[in-house]
């Protein structure tokens, strides 16, 4: 279905492209809310790579800050075409799954993790987990 543009739409959209004024990245900007004792942190268009880079981030800051509980949203993944190719792992290629195993794996992160919260990962129909941090004394 095609619609054609209106007036107003057209107007807006060349005063749009014609101001100076700038739309901050959301891949650029620290991507997270952060409340007493608790983090949000949206992995929502990184790569593998730079998700388990910003969560290492994460992690050390919200432990120097006496923050407990990190919230990690993921999605759930209902775009990616990871299950139809036989090569990939669904569960090794979604973040949901491979950031949990990346803070596993680093020794230096797992001395900061009380726990993560399995179930969650686990859940089909969520796109966040949980990861509860210690408390630096």
């Amino acid at each position: 279905m095609k619609k054609k543009l209106t007036k107003k739409d057209l107007k807006d959209w060349k005063k749009f492209i014609n101001s100076k004024e700038k739309i901050p990245s959301k891949d650029i900007q620290s991507s997270f809310k952060s409340e007493k004792g608790k983090r949000v942190v949206d992995l929502h268009g990184f790569t593998l790579e730079d998700a388990n880079n910003f969560i290492k981030k994460i992690i050390l800051e919200s432990y120097s800050k006496k923050i407990s509980k990190i919230e990690i949203i993921t999605g759930k993944g209902l775009r990616s075409k990871v299950s139809e190719n036989p090569y990939m792992s669904v569960n090794l290629n979604l973040l949901k799954y491979s950031v949990p195993e990346f803070i596993n794996s680093n020794s230096e992160l797992k001395s900061f993790v009380k726990s993560i919260n399995y179930e969650q990962v686990n859940d089909k129909n969520s796109g966040f987990f949980s990861v509860f941090l210690k408390i630096k004394e």
